[in-house]
Formats: C-alpha cells, sequence, structure tokens
C-alpha cells in the first residue's frame, strides 16, 4: 500500500486574504461597495488627522454602464488634500498586503492599513482592473501610477509612471470593482452622513452614481490634537510579543567590514600606524573606558580570535553560542566554518555575552514598557521570582511563560498612558447632535480614561430628545475610532447595555424622538471581526459604557419631568378655558342677568400661575 506523502505550502498574506475575503468585509457586492468606501474615506482621513489639516475628501461612485442591472463595475475614487504619499512608497503602500504605517501603537480608524489594499485586491479579483493612484507631497509635482497586485508573490505590479505639475497636495486613489449600489446605496450615504457627525471638522463631498451629490461642509474648526504612539503597557502583552520586544532590543553583533575596521583604529587612536594584535589589545585596555559599545564588541571578538586587523578583513562571525562557549566564524581564505572556544574567565566574555543576552530584566521593563520606574520594575521582579539582572536573552521558554503570566498578574502597574488617544470631545461632539438632530434636549459626556488588557480606552456619550428626531428610539449611533459601525447590530456591546436599560426608570415611555450616540476610542478596539463593525463586550467596556449611560439618562429623566410637568400645567389650562365660559354662562342665566362676568382675566391669570 502506498503511503501519500502530505505536503505542505507556504501562502502569500495577500493570497491568503484572496481566499479569505469575507474575514475583511468582502464577502459579497453589496458588502464589499460598502467596506471599500470606508476603508478609502477612513485612510484620507487619518492621513488628514496626523499632518494637522482639516480634510475634505471627495467620494465619486460611478457605474461603469449605467444601463447595466446591478451587480456591476463601479469606479470608486476618494480624493483628499492630506500630505499624500512619497513615490517611492506608492507601489508598496497600494500593491502589498500588510504593508502600512499603522502597525504602531495608537489611535487610528484602521487596524493595520489592511482594508485599503483588500478593497484593491477585490477590485482586481473582480474586474482585472489596476488601481490607479495619483499624490502629490509638495503641491507642484503629481505622480500618477497604475498597478496590479500580484497575488502569489504579494508584489506590486507597475503598469505605468507618470508625473504632471499640479497645484496642490493630497492623494486619489481609485479602483474599479463589482458592486451592488441598489442594496449598498442607503448603507453608504448613512456612513457618509455619519461620519461627518463625528467628524465635524471635515468637509465631505459624495456623488453617488445617480448623479445626486451629498455635500456636508465642515461646522468645526477645531481638530483634536493627533493621537501619539506609546509603548505597551505590561498587562497587554503575551508571550510571542515578548519574543518580538527581546529581538528589538538585543544589540547586534557588528558586521566587521573595512569601515567598522577603520572606527575601531581611529577610536584606539590607531589611524596612522598598524600594531600587532598584542600591542592593539593593550592599547584598547588602556582606552576601554572611552570606547563606544561597537568597539568594545569588536575587541572582544579580536581577543577570543586572536587576530589582528589585517586577519579580520578575512573572516565573517556567523554566530557566538553562550551556553557552549564557542564563537563560529567564515574564513574566506579556507572558504569554511571555523570555531574557538571562548574562555568564560576573559575580562572580554562577560562584554560579548552580555551583548547577545539583551538587556537585564528591570532595563527591558523600564526601557520598552510604559509608566514603569526602576522601584516598580525591582518589585515586579520580586513578585514574579526573577532576579532583577536577569538577561533577557537567556530566558528559556518556560521562564518567558511564567514572565508574561506574571506581567498580567502583577497590580502594581500603573494604568495605561491615555494620552495616546484621540476623543472628539464634548463640545463638538454636542455640536454636531445639534446641528443634525435639532432636538429639544442634549447632553453629552466624556467618561474618564480606562483599560482592558493593558489597551487605554475612552468613552464618550451624547443622549438628544424631541426636535427633529423621529419617533420610534431609542436610535442609536454607534462609533469606534470616530469609524460609523452600520452592520452586526445585535451582538454589540453598546446595544447591550442599552436594550439592557429599563427605559421606564427614566420616564421615558412609548415610541419616543430619543437617540443615543456612543464612540469607544482605543489603540485597539475589541472588534469580533476583522470586518470592523461589531465591538466585543469586555467587561471594563461595558462598564464605562454603563456609567455613561446612566449619568446620561438621569439628565434626560430631569428634563422628562419637567417636560411632564409642563405637560401637566398645559392640560390644566386647556380644561380650565374649556369649562369656564359654560360655567359663567350657567351663572349669568341663574342670576337672570345679562351680562356675564370678566372671565379671561382670569383664565390669563391662570395661565401665568401655571406657567410660573
Amino acid at each position: 500500500m502506498s503511503s501519500i506523502k502530505e505536503q505542505f505550502n507556504q501562502i502569500s498574506p495577500s493570497e491568503f486574504f484572496y481566499s479569505n475575503r469575507d474575514l475583511a468585509g468582502f464577502s459579497n457586492p453589496t458588502r464589499s461597495l460598502y467596506t471599500a468606501v470606508r476603508e478609502f474615506v477612513e485612510n484620507a482621513l487619518d492621513a488628514c488627522d496626523q499632518h494637522g489639516i482639516l480634510p475634505e475628501v471627495h467620494l465619486i461612485i460611478k457605474a461603469v454602464d449605467p444601463d447595466k442591472p446591478d451587480p456591476k463595475s463601479y469606479i470608486l475614487t476618494v480624493k483628499d488634500n492630506g500630505p499624500g504619499v512619497d513615490a517611492e512608497h506608492i507601489p508598496l503602500a497600494f500593491g502589498t498586503v500588510l504593508y502600512g504605517s499603522k502597525f504602531g501603537l495608537k489611535q487610528a480608524r484602521g487596524m493595520f492599513g489592511l482594508g485599503a489594499t483588500m478593497a484593491i485586491l477585490y477590485g482586481q479579483i473582480t474586474t482585472n482592473k489596476p488601481v490607479i493612484v495619483k499624490s502629490s507631497t509638495d503641491g507642484k509635482i503629481q505622480n500618477e501610477f497604475e498597478i496590479l497586485l500580484d497575488i502569489q508573490k504579494n508584489k506590486p505590479v507597475i503598469l505605468k509612471h507618470t508625473t504632471k505639475e499640479i497645484s496642490k497636495n493630497g492623494l486619489s486613489v481609485s479602483i474599479c470593482l463589482e458592486g451592488d449600489y441598489s442594496k449598498a446605496g442607503t448603507k453608504i450615504r448613512d456612513y457618509v452622513y455619519e461620519t461627518s457627525l463625528i467628524t465635524p471638522y471635515a468637509t465631505i463631498t459624495f456623488d453617488d452614481p445617480k448623479e445626486q451629490k451629498f455635500h456636508h461642509s465642515r461646522f468645526v474648526r477645531d481638530i483634536p490634537p493627533p493621537p501619539t504612539i506609546i509603548r505597551p503597557h505590561p498587562h497587554g502583552i503575551d508571550v510571542e510579543r515578548i519574543r518580538r520586544m527581546i529581538v528589538e532590543s538585543q544589540f547586534e553583533i557588528p558586521t566587521i567590514d573595512d569601515s567598522m575596521i577603520e572606527k575601531v583604529r581611529k577610536d584606539l587612536g590607531l589611524s596612522k600606524k598598524s600594531l600587532g594584535f598584542a600591542a592593539t589589545m593593550s592599547k584598547a585596555k588602556t582606552k576601554w573606558k572611552n570606547l563606544s559599545r561597537q568597539v568594545r564588541v569588536v575587541v572582544a571578538l579580536m581577543s577570543f580570535l586572536k587576530m589582528d586587523f589585517e586577519m579580520l578583513r578575512k573572516i565573517k562571525i556567523e554566530d557566538i553560542d553562550v551556553p557552549n562557549k564557542k564563537l563560529y566564524y567564515w574564513d574566506f581564505g579556507d572558504s569554511q566554518s571555523k570555531t574557538v572556544d571562548m574562555d568564560s574567565d576573559s575580562p572580554y566574555y562577560k562584554q560579548l555575552t552580555n551583548t547577545v543576552q539583551g538587556e537585564p530584566l528591570t532595563t527591558f521593563l523600564t526601557k520598552r514598557f510604559q509608566r514603569v520606574g526602576p522601584t516598580t520594575a525591582i518589585k515586579f521582579a520580586e513578585f514574579a521570582g526573577f532576579k532583577p539582572e536577569k538577561r533577557m536573552g537567556t530566558m528559556t521558554n518556560q521562564e518567558l511563560v511564567k514572565l508574561s503570566d506574571s506581567l498580567q498578574k502583577f497590580e502594581e502597574f500603573l494604568s495605561p498612558d491615555p494620552s495616546c488617544l484621540a476623543p472628539l470631545g464634548e463640545e463638538p461632539l454636542e455640536k454636531g447632535i445639534k446641528k443634525f438632530f435639532n432636538p429639544d434636549f442634549t447632553a453629552v459626556v466624556q467618561r474618564p480614561a480606562s483599560a482592558y488588557s493593558g489597551f487605554p480606552f475612552i468613552i464618550e456619550m451624547g443622549i438628544a430628545y424631541g426636535g427633529d428626531i423621529k419617533p420610534g428610539g431609542p436610535h442609536v449611533y454607534r462609533y469606534a475610532n470616530r469609524i460609523p459601525l452600520l452592520y452586526d447590530e445585535g451582538s454589540d456591546v453598546v446595544l447591550k447595555v442599552v436594550n439592557d436599560t429599563d427605559w421606564g426608570r427614566y420616564k421615558v415611555k412609548g415610541e419616543p424622538p430619543f437617540i443615543i450616540v456612543s464612540h469607544i476610542c482605543s489603540t485597539r478596539i475589541p472588534y469580533k471581526t476583522a470586518g470592523k463593525e461589531n465591538v466585543a463586550d469586555r467587561p471594563e467596556i461595558e462598564r464605562e459604557l454603563r456609567l455613561a449611560l446612566q449619568f446620561l439618562s438621569r439628565k434626560l429623566a430631569a428634563y422628562m419631568s419637567k417636560k411632564g410637568q409642563a405637560e401637566m400645567a398645559k392640560k390644566r389650562a386647556n380644561l380650565y378655558a374649556k369649562y369656564v365660559p359654560l360655567i359663567a354662562q350657567f351663572c349669568t342665566e341663574l342670576a337672570g342677568k345679562k351680562k356675564e362676568p370678566n372671565y379671561k382675566k382670569m383664565l390669563e391669570e391662570e395661565a401665568i400661575v401655571e406657567n410660573e
């Protein structure tokens, strides 16, 4: 019986997303058109935010053949007045999956800069047309690229690159994709409308395929300060992240090339004369305190190799095996790998091994994490059962797991730094709600910063009642990092909190004209899917949402009480107005008189008392 050999193949990120495009919100022509709009508009707004530019975003959707029935090919273009993208980065930024500027820990609308490339990929899959990118970074020259994505290699294929003179900065991205505007249109219009509510400092224009123009002018001129990149918080770290941080923190063994040898000679004061091995080492000993780290490492390597500069030029360091105290190098003369033993008693041994083994635990904690001082680092080392001077590069897998668990459990770390967040602010949020809904009553609140799993977050919320709001509320408008969330409403944490509320307690009954606007900003929104539409119910986020909603609901209840009292007074006034004339007429007839008493004055006085 012949055995079938199993084959393992590595696929590129673009091939993975091509096969799993449903994950990123590209499951069908309706959803894909909406998701592509979102990705390009959000990238444009993020670019302007980062550079303090008041955004002007122009979205255009045009049918390639307007007479064809949906689903059909559409050309989607988004233009902005942002900083543009340098010509050298355009092919990779728009023709590679997982290439972008969103991998730092800071608040941004998108999570990975992944969605725009997914939209380009989806467009290419469905219409086989390239993406057209026009960019100007200096307001003088515009670079135009036509790019296809090589899915197997995850590389851009540049079909065309031209330049022309232009008079303003900005970026324009245009793709051809299969979409269904007849079904997606309402959602896209809602998205543009709701984005302009949460981004009141932006002017957003939308030209739809039916030649209708939707224009939302900015009504606030202040941009919230852009979010900053921060170091991670110890509570938001897992073993894999620690491993990566150790690699980042390790000092690389310098390449001993001609320029490095010249640097060592210069630092040792040997620029004019050439000394042998022994004399060079003797010179290094006297100058040791003033030598840079790189030069010290080269001197340490020389000490074990017993080589002068001439011999060093003919080899390449391959590896330093600390546990076995061996140094491996390639000899170009003999074309083979060679080994020397390192004497652990040598004064240079510690210099070399410390270099390879990375920072001590306490230095690693204070340098690589936010808000960890030396005292806290030593306390943590004791709590976790490590020596403070333990080198990170010497940790075994079990020790790394122990370290990761301890980082999660240690309760004396300061709470995460919220300075990396950029909430909209109470005043602009209130202005937006009043402009869009013209309500009789409005209240807004911004909760203090909190954290879940080491990621800081802030909840902002607004509530409005009456005016132009349609009945049937509460109507909930959900936002995360200034993105309107319009799909998958059922399983979202915000709706869970709203639906759990007993509105009768707050004097809201029946089908009220009533809206709630909820905004979560965080360095990491816990979306349930890569489609970024519904937020998971993390206990910390749920708690903050409840506190915000309770605070606003009490304000609404106070308003509803006053409103109720005013309505009762009005009803009483109407009652008097109805019956007093009849009583006056009856009394006049009973007394046998012709002239009725002046009851109108009495009604006016009653109205004044009721109003008071």
